[in-house]
């Protein structure tokens, strides 16, 4: 065999070998991509908030323990449980350390929630928000929110139920821009606007 019919041997199966090569790489971004794609667990950040807003969407308005939270019912007319859609922010959770939902203890967030009744726009709603504390260790979870009573100021009564680095972050911060569009969102669907 000469070198020029070698060559044009090479020069044609090269167009196999590198339809092979680009044939294999595909094949493993595919596989790769849709492993990767499957339903992965989300992180404790995400699991945390949606057990959050989930028990604060599905719990009695009386355990909230907010004043006005009830949304108003005609005199003498049974109503129906109102809908009650939340936003939420994790400061932190009690053991700092687990890696698993079901080892958290306690939660300590802000939720910011508003009665969703028909029409009525979420500036009109009746609203509940502040710093949140929740007991992971019943079940449902145990729901007590931070409020000023005659005797204690907010800020004092937010120190003694909050550690010290999560009260910090309740006084600055409330909901991410994200879960606060989230929540309008959701709000807007559940009061059909």
């Amino acid at each position: 065999m000469t070198s020029r019919e070698s060559f044009a041997r090479w020069y044609r199966n090269r167009f196999v070998w590198v339809g092979l090569i680009l044939a294999v790489t595909a094949g493993a971004v595919v596989v790769t991509g849709s492993a990767g794609s499957e339903a992965e667990p989300p992180d404790l950040q995400t699991q945390i908030m949606t057990r959050m807003r989930t028990t604060l969407e599905q719990a009695d308005p009386g355990q909230h323990n907010h004043a006005g939270h009830n949304a108003q019912q005609s005199a003498g007319a049974e109503q129906a449980r109102p809908t009650v859609i939340c936003g939420v922010r994790v400061y932190g959770y009690e053991p700092a350390e687990v890696t698993a939902l079901a080892d958290v203890r306690t939660v300590y967030g802000f939720h910011l929630c508003g009665v969703a009744e028909q029409k009525r726009p979420w500036d009109w709603a009746v609203k509940l928000a502040g710093p949140v504390i929740m007991d992971m260790s019943k079940e449902p979870p145990g729901i007590q929110v931070v409020e000023a009573t005659a005797d204690v100021m907010f800020v004092d009564r937010l120190r003694e139920m909050f550690p010290e680095r999560y009260a910090e972050l309740a006084l600055k911060e409330a909901l991410a821009e994200p879960e606060m569009a989230d929540l309008r969102r959701r709000y807007d669907a559940a009061a059909g606007l």
